[in-house]
């Protein structure tokens, strides 16, 4: 049975690409943690607030049923999500910059907060694609784009609340990011600056190189500005390291007139969803060890 989006569409030709399911929702989490009513609310609101990369991984296999599933997987997809959102909603409890005051109201169900997680999201794919892959021509990323805005209208958005065209977002995210209102909690510091791999979380991930090398990819991946407000300090050495990191996995999806001894496509395409699976499963037997993924961060909401 056929999903949402076909086979040859942007969206799913883009998000099979494992370089990009693996990093793309930890580059999202760490810029989208700067808008405080997206962090706030989904922080206040979950089951997993003891369990962050389970809770990441989660929401990619969620997001991924919808990109690459059936319609069937697809809309089991959105109606979980729909019954988590109609109770996500409350009030920011602390001050959390001029455009944020305490007091300020949320809810999932907003359309300009649907559209914003649908633009951390799709920013992030359309990054990692160019940074680990190849970049994308200006009918790709129009492509990409329209098929973003038809995957957040499945999960409620309303179409008025994007831009129309991707130039038009790219406008107005890129003025968003170097505008006044992004704001970094003092929680919302924290987790994302375990997500960026700036600190390493209280249970191995996965192999130690593997997990230091995603780390310094979505480092890299960045805006300066915020890496800036983390405190995340990023030297030549940074760059350099991070720049031949993602040159050795561009060349991997390269076509190479050389014969290699393994065939590599199995590994660098298809779903992600078993590579979220190990994470959660690690981070559960951890907390059965008694470990705390992030043991600075608080478990209860504020």
């Amino acid at each position: 049975m056929s999903g949402y989006f076909a086979p040859d569409s942007m969206i799913v030709r883009v998000m099979s690409k494992r370089a990009v399911g693996y990093t793309y929702g930890l580059r999202a989490l760490v810029i989208g943690a700067v808008h405080p009513k997206l962090y706030v609310g989904t922080a206040a609101n979950t089951a997993h607030r003891d369990t962050p990369y389970t809770r990441l991984a989660l929401t990619g296999r969620l997001f991924e049923a919808v990109f690459m599933g059936t319609k069937d997987e697809a809309d089991r997809a959105l109606e979980f999500t729909r019954r988590k959102h109609v109770r996500v909603n409350g009030r920011l409890p602390e001050h959390a910059g001029p455009a944020n005051p305490a007091g300020a109201s949320y809810s999932a169900l907003d359309p300009d907060l649907m559209f914003m997680t649908m633009a951390f999201t799709f920013d992030s794919a359309e990054f990692m694609h160019d940074a680990l892959v190849r970049r994308l021509s200006a009918g790709e990323r129009e492509a990409l784009w329209q098929d973003y805005v038809r995957w957040a209208e499945l999960f409620g958005m309303p179409r008025a609340a994007a831009p129309a065209s991707y130039p038009e977002f790219r406008a107005y995210f890129d003025g968003y990011l170097h505008s006044g209102e992004p704001y970094l909690t003092d929680e919302a510091r924290l987790v994302g600056t375990y997500l960026a791999g700036a600190k390493e979380p209280g249970f191995p991930i996965g192999p130690k190189f593997a997990s230091d090398e995603v780390g310094r990819i979505v480092r890299g991946s960045l805006p300066g500005r915020i890496r800036e407000m983390y405190g995340i300090r990023w030297s030549m050495r940074d760059e350099l390291r991070y720049r031949a990191v993602t040159a050795g996995v561009r060349a991997a999806h390269t076509r190479s007139p050389v014969r290699l001894p393994v065939d590599l496509a199995p590994v660098l395409n298809g779903r992600s969803a078993l590579g979220y699976k190990q994470v959660a499963d690690a981070e559960h037997a951890a907390l059965r060890r008694g470990e705390r993924s992030m043991p600075d961060v608080p478990v209860e909401s504020p």
